[in-house]
């Protein structure tokens, strides 16, 4: 097959700017931004480190993210711990939950964005 991975994630929102806004400020996702040791940046490209991706559908009444929402993100991250201080000295709510986590799968967090989307944050197990 032909299919490298992503080429993108688009979602309606009700103020496409402000939550762009948000999400550059708060997680560093969206245009012009770039991961570490990826290189150059551009203006319509966020450009991310290789790794694992988890492509899922989830069952209709599937109650792991809010049923009135179609999908929910999930961000590979490094230092999770790092990430949710920064997080929350911006005020922004933070869910944990132990049944989350696992050596096999790594640690995870959930946060929403301004628009009420699911975003969860995961950092993988060191191998």
């Amino acid at each position: 097959m032909g299919v490298l991975g992503m080429g993108g994630l688009f979602f309606r929102a009700r103020d496409p700017d402000a939550l762009n806004a948000w999400y550059r400020e708060h997680l560093g996702v969206g245009a012009g931004c770039a991961a570490e040791d990826t290189g150059d940046i551009d203006e319509w490209t966020w450009q991310v480190q290789g790794g694992p991706m988890v492509f899922a559908p989830f069952r209709a009444d599937s109650d792991y993210f809010a049923a009135d929402k179609q999908f929910m993100i999930n961000l590979r991250v490094r230092d999770l711990e790092g990430l949710l201080e920064q997080l929350n000295a911006a005020g922004i709510a933070i869910i944990t939950k132990a049944e989350w986590d696992s050596p096999e799968t790594g640690k995870f967090a959930r946060i929403h964005d301004p628009e009420g989307n699911a975003i969860e944050l995961w950092e993988p197990p060191v191998n």
